[in-house]
């Protein structure tokens, strides 16, 4: 007897989002998209001194989001996550002022190096230049939420090249002994600057270390956004109800240089670099929503329009803002200065 295909297919946890929820993830991917890209113009133009891109990673960024409950849960980014902070509730302007050192930016107003996301409000937290460092400030962060009885969950992200630090075992190593409210997204873009992932860790998956501290280890295509929504629905549904920590291995590919100072051709082909750009995940994304219905040329384009005019709104209200006070030079960096007076 024949069986019914449709039927004994698994419903995945993305199935159950509204047309209206698969639209915000693609408007929520635009931006990020838009903002970033900005940021690249701003730097050529001589206006922003430095910036770090996540042009590639949105569908991980935004689908992790899409999961998570904003200024409930607690988010430790790394410096490529711009899409995902804005999708949490930081505006294009925050990111924007903080480029350009200006007053007003919550991660530092202003003093704080570009990329280096944070908004106390929305409980996402500060981050230290050196990789990795975040993964065991978020595990005893997720302790805490655990010490405290609630169901608060903490999601900490970094690259690949990131676990070749100890930071990065000890935190899993943490999370793991005490089955922490606990997510480490590692989104494998293939390259630590300009080592290939060959060279950085003799093993396939960063995904198959997990087992070594007893936690569960996913790998997802990180340019797929419904696949990677689908994984981070169940890493948090696992946090949530006291089931234990996940590492999610996100692999996708960082098309641009490793910064604006950074000269990626030479080492990789442009060749490789051109066809990954035809895996971008947001062309991806559109594919699915026209194949559904959901999206057309028009509404293509008023979404793309949307997002170019939210980003040019944002970048004149940055660089009207002021720069910060000189006697803000030394806030949050030091503690009282004494008097010098005699």
């Amino acid at each position: 007897m024949a069986t019914n295909a449709r039927k004994s297919q698994k419903t995945r946890p993305s199935d159950n989002l509204t047309d209206e929820q698969l639209l915000q993830l693609y408007k929520n991917m635009m931006l990020g998209r838009k903002v970033d890209e900005r940021s690249w113009v701003m730097n050529r133009q001589g206006r922003a001194p430095f910036h770090i891109s996540g042009i590639g990673h949105e569908a991980i960024q935004v689908a992790a989001a899409a999961t998570m409950r904003p200024g409930y849960d607690w988010f430790y980014p790394y410096y490529r996550d711009l899409a995902f902070v804005l999708a949490m509730g930081m505006k294009p302007v925050d990111h924007l002022r903080g480029m350009l050192g200006r007053a007003g930016d919550p991660s530092g107003d202003g003093i704080q190096m570009p990329g280096h996301f944070s908004d106390a409000s929305l409980r996402i937290g500060s981050i230290s230049s050196p990789v990795a460092t975040q993964v065991p400030i978020a595990a005893g962060t997720a302790l805490a939420c655990k010490l405290k009885g609630t169901d608060e969950i903490t999601v900490v992200c970094l690259g690949e090249g990131s676990t070749s630090q100890g930071d990065f075992h000890e935190g899993l190593n943490w999370a793991g002994v005490h089955k922490l409210p606990f997510i480490c997204i590692v989104q494998n873009n293939q390259y630590a600057i300009s080592v290939p992932m060959e060279k950085e860790m003799a093993i396939k998956n960063v995904a198959d270390r997990a087992i070594a501290y007893g936690i569960e280890g996913v790998v997802v295509d990180g340019n797929d956004i419904l696949a990677c929504y689908d994984v981070m629905y169940e890493a948090v549904q696992r946090a949530r109800s006291g089931q234990g920590a996940t590492l999610v291995e996100a692999k996708t590919y960082r098309v641009t240089p490793h910064s604006t100072d950074d000269d990626d051709r030479t080492y990789r082909s442009r060749e490789e670099v051109e066809y990954w750009k035809k895996r971008d995940p947001i062309l991806q994304f559109e594919r699915v929503l026209f194949d559904r219905g959901l999206l057309d040329e028009t509404l293509q384009h008023e979404i793309l329009g949307w997002a170019v005019s939210e980003v040019d709104k944002a970048e004149e209200e940055a660089i009207s803002s002021p720069f910060p006070d000189v006697s803000e030079l030394t806030a949050h960096v030091y503690g009282p200065l004494p008097s010098w007076e005699v």
